[in-house]
């Protein structure tokens, strides 16, 4: 409950707690992961991953949950193997989210065209997958693929209209196209939708540029 809320501190305490009645259960060997995941301790997170898959060789959320901490560590390359491992799991329920991470893992490693591959699986399996979604779109516009940026975020973009983020990537998308309109007043949405952030900060930086090449 305390982790639902956003507590974390408080969450690690009564995980901790139990950890000492039962070091050996691999569901709370990963929620302490997840845990110290959420705190930004990556190196805790992945020794408690490693625990619950030492434990439970078989546990695929816990392999993926390996996978995305060294996401964040940026270390694409091992992330990229765990992902792998627990995609080919014929009994692992959510696929699309290995998938998915896959994309990101290539993206990062500007392989553009394996991530897009690997988006698409994603989106196979789940359509409305906007993680997939928007991954997808940034790397049509990393590819300088404009007009599938836009079709795809913009699709993104109707299914949540309040995300900051995503206006942010649809105004890249519009750029690239040369569509200056249109991505001024996306860069507009990522102020009302993530005021006083460092994206808006961003935005406002970017909405410059487009206003400066323009005169």
């Amino acid at each position: 409950a305390y982790y639902r809320q956003g507590n974390y501190p408080a969450a690690l305490g009564e995980f901790l707690k139990s950890e000492k009645l039962y070091p050996s259960d691999p569901f709370l060997q990963n929620d302490l992961g997840l845990t110290y995941m959420a705190m930004e301790k990556m190196d805790l997170a992945v020794k408690h991953f490693q625990k619950a898959i030492e434990i439970k060789p078989d546990y695929a959320p816990a392999i993926n949950n390996l996978g995305t901490a060294y996401l964040n560590k940026k270390e694409w390359d091992t992330a990229i193997r765990y992902f792998k491992e627990v995609s080919e799991n014929l009994l692992y329920a959510t696929p699309h989210f290995a998938f998915s991470n896959l994309g990101w893992a290539y993206y990062n490693k500007k392989e553009y065209k394996l991530a897009e591959k690997f988006y698409l699986k994603a989106l196979e399996i789940k359509p409305e997958f906007i993680k997939a979604r928007v991954g997808l779109g940034k790397t049509y516009t990393a590819m300088g693929r404009s007009s599938e940026a836009v079709t795809t975020l913009e699709k993104a973009v109707q299914d949540y209209p309040r995300w900051g983020q995503l206006y942010f990537d649809l105004a890249q998308a519009y750029t690239l196209s040369g569509e200056y309109e249109k991505a001024l007043e996306a860069y507009e949405k990522v102020a009302e939708f993530s005021p006083d952030s460092a994206l808006s900060r961003e935005a406002e930086r970017e909405a410059r540029k487009i206003m400066r090449f323009r005169k």
